[in-house]
Parts: C-alpha cells; structure tokens; sequence
C-alpha cells in the first residue's frame, strides 16, 4: 500500500526540468539545469494533459495462508459494491472521512475514482493509506455479517488496497505548484535538488544551494523564478525553478508551514544513514579534557556508561566515567558504540518505561465503562419477560469445546475476582494519567510569613535554604520541574497570591545567596524564573535562569534540575529569537531535552524548542530523531489537552513506525492505533476510530488498553457507524472477533465474571444471527456453566437463556431438561416473575414434543404467575402462546379466543417497540386463524394492523415479515391483483432500503409477472419496466440463470407489445447469456419458452420453428432429454398442421411417434400417434390414419373410465365413420364405428349426440336401425399398429 507517498515525489522532479508531457523512466537521470529549461507553469500544464485529475483505487480480497486472492469473498464485496452504486451516500461519507472525494464507483472493475483538492486532503489520505485504515475502512463497508461471525475466515483474510502512488505524488505536485503559481503571496517549501547553484540568472542575487537544503519559496510572479529563503542560513535571493524539487512527504510541508522560526538552522543536528539509537557502555576512543565543569574529561580507552540515551546525530551525550566515577557531558565523536546495545529490534526510539503516557489514554475511564457496557448488553430481560412462541431452525449438535470441568476450574481459580481486568477505579483527568501521582509522598510544607519583622531573620529561611540546597534529585523536588505548577500546592501554603510567594521567594534568593548556599541558590532562580514565565515574563525569567546558570558548577547531582534549567532558558532564547546565546546552549540542550527517557515537561514552551529540533532533523535525514521528537510533541500535546493537535503528529510518527516493521512483526515501537482511535473518536471519525482500534494489538504491558477495551470500543463505534446505540437489540457481527479474543484474555486472567458476561453477549450475537445458532448455544452453555459458580441470579438467567436458545434449534429435550435443573432457583430467589417464565419456556419445550395437555397446562401456570406478579405483557405473551398452541392444533376457533384476549391486553401497552413488536407477530397468528375460518375481512384487518405497527417503529424486517404474508394473502388466500401489486412494490421498496439486492430481484420479478397478468398496455409496460430492473440486479449479482430469464421475460412482453424488432435480439440475449456460462439445459429451456411466445400468439407463428428445430431439439438430443425432445415434436406437428405444412408436419409427428415408444409414457404416445393420424389424415393418406387412430384406441383401457374418455372415444369413432363412409367408402366399416361411437355417447348421456349418430346409421343400408337392403360395401385393408405392429 506504500508509505506516506515517498520516492516517487522526486520522480516527478526529472518530468519537470525536461518538460515532456508523460511520466519518465525511474531509472533515467535528472538532465543537468540550463538557461532553456521551461517554466513551472509549462510543467503544470504538461502535467495536467498527461494524468487526470482523478486517481483509481482497486481492492483486491486475498488469503493469508494461501496468498492468493479469495474469490468468493472478492465476488462478495463486489456484490455490496453494487448494491450501493444505487445509493453511494454511505460511500462518500467513508471517503471524505478518509480525506478524499468519490467521483465514481466501478463496481464491475472492483475500483473507485478519487479526485482531491487541497495538499491536505493528499497527505492525510496518504498517511491513511500507509496506516492501513483505507483497506480496514472498506472492510467494514464491504464484508457482510456473517463474515465477522467466521473468525477464521477473519484472521486469514486481508483486502488489500491498490493506488498508483506515482499518479498520487504527481497530483500532490500539480496541487504543490498551483499555489506557486497562482499568486503573489503563494508559500511553501522546497528542497534544493542533486546541484549546486551559486548566482541567479541575469545578474540576480542567488542562493547557494546544497543537496537537499530545505528552500521556504514565495511566488514573485515570474514563472521561472521564486523568491527563497534558506531554513538553514536564512539567506534570500532569487531561486530557479528548475533547481528544487517537492519534500518527500506531505506532512513536512504541512508542518513547516504551521510551526514556523525566526532564524534558520543551528547545524548542531547531523544526518544519520542507519544508526539506531543506543544504550549502555562506550569505549573513549580519544582523550579528551572538558572546557567547561559539566564536560566530562577521560582517556582514550576509558569505559563510559551512558546515562539515557545516545542518539545518532546529536553533539553530546550525558555519561559516567566508570574509571572516576564523573558524571557530564561527552562527545559523541570521541566514543566507539560496538559494545552498546540497541533500544530494541529494528527501528525503536523510546522505552518500554515511556510508553504508558502515551498508550494508556484511552484508558482514562473508559475501560471500567466499556466493562459496564459489556455488562448491559449481556444482561437480558429472560427472567422477567415471557417469550413468544418462535420460528423454529434447523438442529445441530453443539460440541462445547471445553469439558465442565475445566470450566470449574476457570471459575474456582478466581472466585473473588468477579470484576473485569482493567476496572480499577481510573483517574479521573488527563493530568492524572500522565503525570506520576505525589499526593502519597510525605512531602515538607513551608508557610509563607510575610511578616516584616520576620523577613530579616536568617533562621526563618534556614528550613527551605536546608532544603532546597541538597546536591543531588530527590522526589519532593519533582513537582518544582513539571508541567502543572504543583509546587504552588504541594510545598508552599499560607499566601494569598502569587505575588506573595514571589516575594518570599525573591527574600530566600538573597539569603541563599548571602549564605552561598548553591544549590538552594539554583534552585530558587529556576523557581522565579519559572513563575515569570506563566506570567508570560520572558525577560525576567531570562534574567532568573542566567543566573542560576551562572551559579551552577556542579549540576548533575540533580539531573532534573539541569534539564529543566536548560530547555527553559533555550526556550526563552527561541522566543525572544536571540539566535547566538541560543545556539551557544542548543547542543547540550538537545541532549537533556531528548535523551533522558524519564524527564518530565517543565514548560509548555518546550513545545516551540521541539519543533525547532525536528524541523532541522527533518532538514538533515535524521529519522530516529525525527521520530523521537515526534513521539514527544505528541506526548507533549496530550499533556496540555490538546488533543487535536497531537493528532498529526501521533500518525506521522505511527507511519515511521509501521514502515519499519520487520517481516512478520505486527506492531512497530510504539503502536499508538488506540490513542489515534481515542482521538479519532473525539473528533466523530467512526471509521477511523473502528479501523484504528482493530489495528491495534493489545499488549501486556501495565496500564495499556486490553482486548475487553478493544471490544467495548469495537462495539461502541460500529454502533455509532449504523447510527444506533449499542444495545442487546442489535450487537453487530463485525465486533465478534474482538468478543472472542476479550474472552481468551479474560480465561488466562482467571476473571470469571468478565468470562459470563462475554459469553453471553457472544451468545447474544450468534442468536441475533439466526444461522448461527450453534455457536449461540456454545457460548450460552458456557455462560450458565459460570453463571452457576457465580450466583443464583446469574445460574437462573443463563440457565433460561441456554433453554431458550435449545427452543430455537428444535431441541426441545435438552431445553427442557435444562428447565428442569434451573426449576428450584426461582422459589430461592423468592420471585414470581422468573417462575413463569421457566413455566412459559417449559410450555415451549413440551408443545415442541407433542405433549400438548402439559404444555397447555404449563401455559397457564405461567398465566397464573403473571397474573400474581401483575405484569399484563406477560399474561398477553402467555395468551398469545396459548393461541399459537391451539392453533398448530387446528382448533382455530379457540385460538381466536385466546389470541384476541391477548391483543387486548397489548393494546393497553402501546408506546414501547417491544410489545408493538410482539403484538404485531400476535395479529399474525390471529390473521391465520382468521384464515383458516375462512373469514378473510379479519384476516385482511389483522395483517394490515401488524403492517401499521412494523411502519410506527420504522422496523424493516417486521414490514418485510408482514408484506410477504399479504403478498401471499392476496395472491392465494383472497386473490386481488393490484393489491397483490401494491404489496409487492412494498416488499421490493423495502428490500431496497435492506440493501438486499436477491430479494430486491425476486420482487421486482414477481412484479413483473402481476404488471403482465393485468393485460393493459400501461400494465405491459410497468411489466417491462420490472423486468428491466430485474435484469439489472442479476446482471450485476452474476446471476446468470437469472439474468437468462429476465431477458426472455423482456422479449415476451415486447412481443405482447407488438415491438416485434426487439423481441428476438432479446431472446438471443438470453440464449447467449445461458450458452456463455454452458448451461445447456437452460439454454434448451431458453429456446423452448421462445419458441413457445410465437407458438401460442397470433403473430410471426412459423417464427417457433427455428427456436425448437434449430435450436431445443439438437440441445436436447445433446443432453440425451428424450421426453424435452418428444414435447417439442409434438409442438413442431401441431404447428406445421396450424401453418399448413402438412409434409413437415408429418415428418415431426412420425419423429414424436417413434420417440413415444421408446420412452414408454403412453399418454405421450397416444398423444404422438394422435398428432400422426391427423397429418396423415390431411395429407389424404386415409389407410394410415384409420391405422393410426385404431392404434391411439388401443392404448385406451376397454372400460371407460371417465366422461372425458367417454367422449374422446366419441370423437375419434365418429371421425372414423366419416373417414371410411366417405374417403374408403367402406360401409361396414362406418357402421361398426359410428355404432361404437354411439355407445360412447350413451355412456355420456349426450342425447343430441346420439340422435345425430343414429341418422348416421340411418343413412348405410344394412346397419342397425339403418335403411333395409343388401349389407353396404367393404374392403380389406392393412392394419400394422393397430393389430399389434411397432414398426412406425
């Protein structure tokens, strides 16, 4: 993902001073400056024609242990992605968090197109995108629940962003060389490139520049020239343009813009390559005699331990001579550091002692409240509120991962810490978390007497001289060096004013000074000299720490002390911009300053001093400096509560430390991610905050966040993200691996109560989940089993919980057993409440084992404990539960009776969500109820009052529960077309505002089928409007089956339309869809139902024969579908019949024929032969249809057995009769039909037909009831399939 946006930015430094218009080589060298180079306005614009403004991010979804990337999870992503392209609100929001602006998503290309505006926007995306948050933030909007539930999937999974850091360094020096461009009074800063120029162009007067030097630059209004000041001899003159190039990172620019200083560099600082700061001995590798009395003096080859820190770059270290035992300050040219040690592996820049200020603010009473709130969310109401009957899941057996005894022993190990890791009472302001406490020490107090008289007496100064003038650190000396002014408290008292204790002071000064009392002499200046300064009275306390200076000739007895005095004194030097006294001070300030790790804050102007250091460590490349020094302006800023401002500087230094992480390593030096989450939540950042804290990994350390603060802040800012408050109503899934890693922590701390409050709210969770209801029951079990070590209030209430959750995974036997276990607890407790609660879940556990009687009889013990306890929600669940009961037992008209009791009893509590909830899934039951007595007005009232309920507490899944029953109401139970319509526009409204793109689909499919039924041309064309949406959500959900059937949805209703251009493009359409994915029997169906809309219309018919000629019946013959490939024969008969093609339609019907006998359904073989005869028969082939009609006969049984049989053999003999009375002039044959079709008749009842038959008969000369005479004309004619022949 890159870091902070680092080489690339000198890149862009070659493209400028050549003035191509494209990006160059990286490994091509800069062209040496000359007086043709173009100007910076001429590189603008070849900039801007070469790269676009915007910038593409692409996210790729990859497997830790396979390393490649996960498929299903990316198609997923991409699924979301899509279903928020419709509504891209939430997508902005999360960008412009991230300090970017959308242009657009390209969900297809799994990207997005960012554009930015300012400098800022650039460095802070780009320190976002180093840190990690950018990918962690689309995580959070692109993963679905049930992702988060998977913690294995969790861990392994990582999605990773892609940005073409080069394109961003270029936009980030467009924007860079806009603000030098556009006016006279344009700033920022610049570095000298690889050259060195001595005199500007034309005569100017010129800067000399070195490698890098760091140039601040302001427009003069000529494109090629700026005006520049060097930060390093403050020098001015006139600068081209071709010879400086951008810093490396945005944040120097920022921070060298805000935090500016009156003169240029000390070059006190040197660079470094790859030295790290270090620890322990020193070998003097010249000798070396002190200037003055704190340089220490040693011999080459002495050993030397150094007192804090050494860092590279800086002049002086603070050591002790271990030959002497001295103490001062020593070069750091003169050692040799092979026998140091580091501060740690890679890039470390503090100890581990200095890491609590910084990392345990968070902390600052938020832990013992996220405890608090794990507790509430944990806490159910099962013990005091009845349940309603359930929706019953699938079973599965729960496999606890731990024996019962084990968690026996969890518990027994700590039965008296019953509280959450970390839920000591916290301080309560942030001074108290940074600073050490010294209320405990036993520290002298010293009354101020003003009294003159007094003033005069030595003996009253003797105490604080006595005091004050100890040579060497002790603790009741730390309040004069901190930050706080806490002396004013803790060791003067007795005077009204400051100006008072100013004025006692000032009198001890002097008798210290009469009394050459050093050290008190010293001590009291620096405390003067200090006051002035919160007075804002920098000349007086310049004059105060001189003084002391002057007087201190031994000093490292209280190191403190000559720290403080120092940096105080260099500051006020800063301040007042006295360059030469400050630089003569700087060096060895900067050692006190920066390498002493347990040095506190004695001014809150270090703050100007800090910045001073790290902008000329920033100048030289000095990054363990810069680091450190960040690390302790952020520090510094905390401290004073300046929260905002420390903010920049904690992410700079969290992107110096996550750069230089080791392969494997998961946390740098310092892993600041819960401070900047702290922060970021301070400033209503939710994504920030959430993508910090999942980032940051918990350590041990005393006095640093835990994993239980890393969930509660999990859960409180996802919260905050869906707009809710974290409540047992709605525990998202994405905090569910932080629960379970809360929930390890908490095991090898042996805190059981933390353990049960944690397993029930994973209990929680999974049951909010419903497809999760075995790790519901895992934890639950788990709960109850610490709940019974903890107490009989917590045994009962996770005892309940766990039966609850058996109940809903069809496990009634272990519920009720459980039940029973728990059944003693209530009577102890000696309260109604809990007892009738275990008899409604009792009840629950019976009815679900079809032991009604008990059940029933459960149920109303539960009504009688709610009505003695006088909880009327209660007795209306017990009532409603007594309903349902009677209702799965098909007594609905009792059901009604209960049900409608309960409803009134609900009714009088109306205003609270729950009970509107639970009354709303009470009007479903009674609706059915109502249904099954087949009084649909009531049930038509009933669902549409649970609707009103679900729409009063805007409750999504409720109005989709209730829509759906209308849905089905309307179309089955009540059949009402466009009210069925109306609910179904609801049910796909809804699933829009779900962001559930498959039932938003359905819907709108199911739309499109009630738009057709209508019939109207509006209607057709709200059906296509559907349809087209449809095709849309499964074109893009890559639903290609679905997708297939929505374009030949589409082209029916355009051939409905009578838009005949457009229906078969959309059947190839379809087709192609089916065939692209080699769905051949989709693909088979496809042709079918196309051939089938011209088959069954009225126009274009002969159109059908390409689509199951040409296209179902080679497929179907491919997929060996012999019963597909006889249906479209059949098909293809009938429509040559229809079209007259009576040759064609021969050939199809005697294909169907002979395809009928080997699939032996002999309903589709009288069917084919039947289809066979008529060609046949049309065709004039008179033989072969009396063969054929004969043979469909024969397959019929010899006794009818229905009318409709009855009146098929009718039928076929009459045609018969015809058939050889006048086209074989067969007589005897026509008789012997028309008398068998007359049985058929008389079989029917039919009279009319039969009369009409009789005139038949009446008409052949010889026939029964026929005219007199010779018997009429026969012949003999072959008959292969009716007698018997398979030949076809």
């Amino acid at each position: 993902m890159g870091c902070c946006l680092g080489t690339p930015w000198r890149q862009e430094l070659a493209l400028g001073c050549t003035g191509k218009a494209g990006v160059t080589e990286q490994s091509s060298p800069a062209p040496e400056a000359g007086p043709s180079s173009p100007d910076p306005s001429v590189v603008l614009l070849a900039l801007r024609d070469s790269f676009p403004a915007e910038i593409s991010l692409s996210f790729s979804v990859e497997s830790r242990s396979s390393r490649g990337r996960n498929s299903q999870l990316q198609e997923a992503a991409r699924k979301k992605l899509w279903a928020l392209e419709s509504d891209d609100r939430g997508v902005c929001a999360l960008f412009k968090e991230l300090s970017a602006r959308l242009v657009c998503t390209l969900a297809h290309e799994d990207r997005f197109l960012l554009t930015f505006k300012t400098l800022e926007e650039v460095w802070k995306f780009s320190t976002y995108l180093a840190l990690g948050y950018v990918g962690t933030c689309l995580e959070q909007l692109l993963f679905a629940q049930d992702f988060w539930l998977d913690c294995a999937l969790v861990e392994d999974t990582e999605l990773r962003i892609t940005v073409d850091e080069e394109h961003l360094a270029t936009i980030y020096m467009d924007l860079l060389l806009q603000e030098g461009v556009k006016g006279m009074h344009a700033e920022f800063f610049l570095q000298g490139s690889a050259r060195r120029l001595e005199v500007g162009a034309g005569g100017e007067e010129g800067l000399q520049l070195c490698r890098n030097e760091l140039i601040h630059v302001k427009s003069v209004g000529q494109d090629s020239k700026w005006e520049g000041t060097s930060l390093l001899t403050g020098q001015r003159g006139v600068v081209p343009a071709a010879a400086l190039e951008p810093i490396p990172h945005p944040f120097y620019q920022w921070f060298l813009k805000n935090y500016p200083v009156g003169f240029g560099l000390s070059q006190e600082i040197s660079g470094t390559s790859s030295q790290a700061i270090v620890k322990g001995r020193c070998i003097a590798t010249k000798d070396h005699r002190g200037a003055a009395w704190d340089e220490l003096s040693f011999s080459k080859g002495d050993p030397i331990e150094i007192i804090g820190f050494f860092i590279p770059g800086l002049p002086w270290f603070v050591g002790k001579s271990l030959s002497t035992g001295s103490i001062g300050f020593v070069p750091t040219q003169h050692v040799n550091l092979e026998a140091c040690e580091p501060l740690g592996k890679g890039f470390v820049f503090l100890s581990e002692e200095e890491k609590p200020p910084v990392l345990h603010l968070p902390c600052s009473g938020d832990e013992q409240h996220f405890a608090t709130l794990l507790g509430d969310l944990a806490h159910t109401d099962i013990t005091s509120v009845y349940r309603l009957e359930a929706a019953l899941h699938g079973s599965k057996e729960i496999q606890v991962p731990q024996s019962w005894e084990e968690i026996n022993d969890w518990a027994t190990s700590s039965t008296s810490e019953l509280s959450s890791p970390g839920s000591e009472t916290a301080p309560a302001t942030l001074e108290d978390v940074l600073l050490e406490k010294l209320d405990d020490l036993d520290y002298p107090k010293f009354f101020i007497d003003l009294n003159a008289g007094h003033m005069e007496d030595a003996d009253v100064f003797d105490p604080i001289l006595t005091f004050l003038n100890q040579d060497s650190f002790v603790p009741s000396f730390q309040s004069f060096y901190d930050l706080s002014f806490s002396f004013l408290h803790s060791t003067f008292y007795g005077f009204s004013d400051e100006d008072e204790l100013v004025l006692y002071l000032e009198t001890s000064r002097n008798w210290a000074k009469r009394t050459r009392s050093v050290w008190a002499h010293v001590r009291l200046c620096f405390l003067l000299g200090k006051l002035c300064i919160k007075k804002v009275k920098f000349s007086q306390a310049r004059v105060y720490f001189e003084e002391a200076m002057s007087v201190l000739d031994r000093g490292f007895g209280d190191l403190p002390l000559l720290a403080a005095l120092h940096v105080s004194l260099a500051s006020v030097y800063l301040k007042q911009n006295m360059k030469h006294k400050f630089s003569s001070l700087l060096g060895k300030t900067l050692t006190l300053l920066l390498c002493l790790p347990g040095r506190s804050f004695s001014s809150e102007n270090e703050l100007e001093l800090l910045t001073y250091v790290l902008r000329e460590s920033i100048a030289v490349g000095n990054a363990p400096l810069e680091a450190r020094i960040c690390f302790l302006i952020a520090k510094l800023f905390l401290q004073l509560g300046r929260t905002e401002e420390a903010l920049p500087f904690l992410e700079h230094l969290q992107c110096l430390s996550t750069a230089c992480l080791g392969p494997g390593a998961r946390a740098g030096p310092l892993d600041a991610a819960a401070t900047l989450g702290y922060l970021y939540d301070k400033k209503c950042l939710p994504n920030l905050a959430l993508a910090s804290a999942r980032s940051f990994v918990p350590s041990s350390a005393k006095g640093t966040p835990t994993p239980v603060w890393r969930a509660g802040f999990v859960l409180q800012n996802v919260s905050k993200l869906l707009g809710k408050r974290a409540d047992g109503s709605g525990i998202p899934a994405l905090a569910c691996p932080y629960l379970k890693q809360a929930l390890q922590f908490c095991r090898q701390s042996r805190a059981a109560a933390t353990q049960r409050t944690l397993c029930a709210v994973l209990s929680t969770l999974y049951l909010q989940h419903g497809a999760r209801l075995d790790g519901a029951a895992r934890y639950a079990a788990r709960a109850a089993a610490l709940g019974r070590l903890l107490g009989e209030e917590e045994a009962f209430e996770s005892s309940l919980s766990l039966a609850w959750v058996h109940l809903l995974q069809q496990r009634p036997g272990a519920a009720g057993d459980v039940l029973r276990r728990a059944a003693a607890l209530p009577a102890r407790l000696g309260r109604r409440d809990p007892a009738g609660a275990a008899h409604n879940l009792l009840a629950m556990a019976l009815g679900a084992q079809g032991r009604v009687q008990e059940a029933a009889e459960s149920f109303l013990r539960a009504l009688h404990k709610a009505k003695e306890a006088g909880s009327r929600r209660n007795q209306a669940v017990s009532l409603a539960n007594l309903g349902q009961l009677s209702l799965s037992c098909g007594a609905a008209q009792l059901a009604e009776l209960y049900l409608l009791w309960s409803v009134r009893l609900y009714a009088e509590l109306q205003g609270r969500r729950e009970p509107d909830a639970e009354l709303a899934r009470v009007l479903l039951w009674l609706a059915q109820a109502a249904v099954d007595r087949r009084r649909t007005e009531d049930a038509k009232l009933c669902y549409e009052l649970a609707l009103g309920f679900a729409l009063k507490w805007q409750d999504l899944r409720g109005q989709l529960r209730v829509t759906e029953r209308l849905c089905h109401f309307y179309s089955g139970v009540c059949p009402d077309l466009r009210a069925c319509i109306t609910y179904q526009e609801h049910r796909a409204s809804l699933a829009r505002q779900l962001q559930d793109r498959e039932l938003e689909g359905s819907a709108r499919e199911a739309l499109s089928q009630l738009y057709q039924a209508l019939g109207t041309p509006d209607a057709l064309r709200q059906s296509l409007d559907c349809t087209k949406q449809s095709l849309r959500i499964f074109i893009d959900l890559e639903e290609a089956a679905k997708a297939a059937e929505a374009w030949l949805q589409a082209g029916k209703l355009y051939y409905l339309l009578q838009e005949d251009e457009l229906v078969e493009m959309y059947f190839q359409a379809a087709i192609q869809t089916a065939l692209k994915g080699d769905n051949f029997s989709l693909a088979m169906d496809l042709y079918e139902k196309a051939g089938d809309t011209f088959f069954n219309g009225s126009r274009h018919r002969a159109r059908a024969v390409e689509f199951y000629r040409g296209g179902a019946v080679p497929l179907a013959r491919k997929l060996k579908a012999t019963q597909t490939e006889l249906r479209l024969f059949n098909k293809l008969a009938e429509l040559q019949i229809s079209l007259q093609g009576y040759e064609k339609a021969l050939e199809f019907a005697t294909l169907a024929a002979r395809l009928s006998l080997r699939v032996g359904d002999q309903l589709q073989e009288l069917v084919a032969f039947h289809r066979l005869a008529t060609a046949y028969d049309l065709l004039r082939m008179y033989e072969m249809a009396e063969d054929c009609y004969l043979k469909t006969l024969a397959m019929r049984p010899p006794v009818l057995q229905s009318s409709a049989e009855a009146l098929y053999y009718c039928k076929v003999y009459w045609h018969l009769g015809n058939l050889t009375l006048h086209q074989l002039k067969d007589e005897q044959d026509a008789a012997t039909y028309f008398l068998l079709a007359l049985a058929a008749a008389a079989e029917l009842g039919d009279r009319e037909l039969q009369a009409l038959l009789r005139a038949k008969l009446g008409g052949i000369p010889g026939a029964p009831g026929g005219a007199e005479g010779a018997p009429g004309c026969a012949t003999d004619r072959p008959r292969w399939l009716s007698e018997g022949g398979h030949v076809v």
